[in-house]
């Protein structure tokens, strides 16, 4: 087995030299963006190819995925149910297809719920970007009572920058992210976020490569997601 990572010039250069060289039985390809030229390189060395998670143009023929747009829509949901009125969202890159299914899930369950999103904004996966799409949103809509993430990071970056108002969480504003890092448990107060089964969809991506590797064709997959509460926004209606 060999790990590369394909985020720079010289990475993608070297995996492309592996590739075309056939000391590769099959590939697994995992955060895909955009339309990234290296979707298209298992086809044109005929190789089996994994995706973890889907690119965001096309269907691959073998690919494992967490439920985005399910998960996302729990977190609007939750929201609803606890008596939130005045949600804003901060989203990913606009090139990661997991990005727009989060704000599209999460946009269906407000919808279902009969709850307006007063704002999104991006914030680049990163902690930093979403404290600072924290601040816009602020800045624009100085009352939201929720805010969701599209991952950890950036509802740890939104958490800083509330603090930094005055702003208490939960009591004046909840916070729910994505993806249920470690991290989640110890932030102030622990993150309410949307568990998706990483270790699961590593598994799943190596048992799918090797069926594919022996001649099979396995099926896509789409792994469960699920809400996993804690103190930034527990499970009791506000007053």
């Amino acid at each position: 087995m060999i790990l590369l990572l394909a985020n720079t010039p010289r990475g993608r250069e070297r995996f492309e030299r592996l590739l075309r060289s056939r000391r590769a039985d099959g590939v697994m390809l995992m955060a895909l963006r955009g339309d990234d030229p290296l979707g298209r390189l298992g086809e044109e060395v005929d190789l089996p190819v994994v995706f973890g998670g889907l690119p965001l143009t096309g269907e691959p023929t073998w690919y494992v995925d967490a439920d985005n747009r399910g998960g996302a829509r729990l977190a609007a949901e939750h929201f609803a149910r606890t008596g939130r009125r005045r949600p804003v969202m901060i989203t990913g890159q606009v090139d990661a297809r997991a990005a727009a299914a989060r704000e599209q899930g999460f946009t269906e369950g407000l919808v279902l719920s009969g709850l307006p999103l007063l704002g999104v904004e991006p914030g680049q996966f990163t902690e930093d970007g979403g404290a600072e799409a924290m601040e816009r949103l602020l800045r624009a809509h100085p009352d939201p009572d929720a805010v969701f993430a599209a991952s950890d990071a950036m509802a740890i970056g939104a958490l800083r920058t509330l603090r930094e108002r005055g702003l208490r969480v939960p009591e004046d504003v909840a916070v729910i992210g994505f993806n249920d890092l470690a991290s989640a448990r110890h932030t102030s107060p622990p993150l309410t976020t949307v568990h998706q089964p990483v270790r699961a969809l590593g598994q799943e991506m190596a048992r799918m490569l090797v069926s594919a590797i022996e001649g099979h064709r396995p099926t896509p997959l789409i792994l469960p997601t699920r809400l996993t509460v804690r103190e930034s926004a527990p499970d009791l209606p506000t007053a």
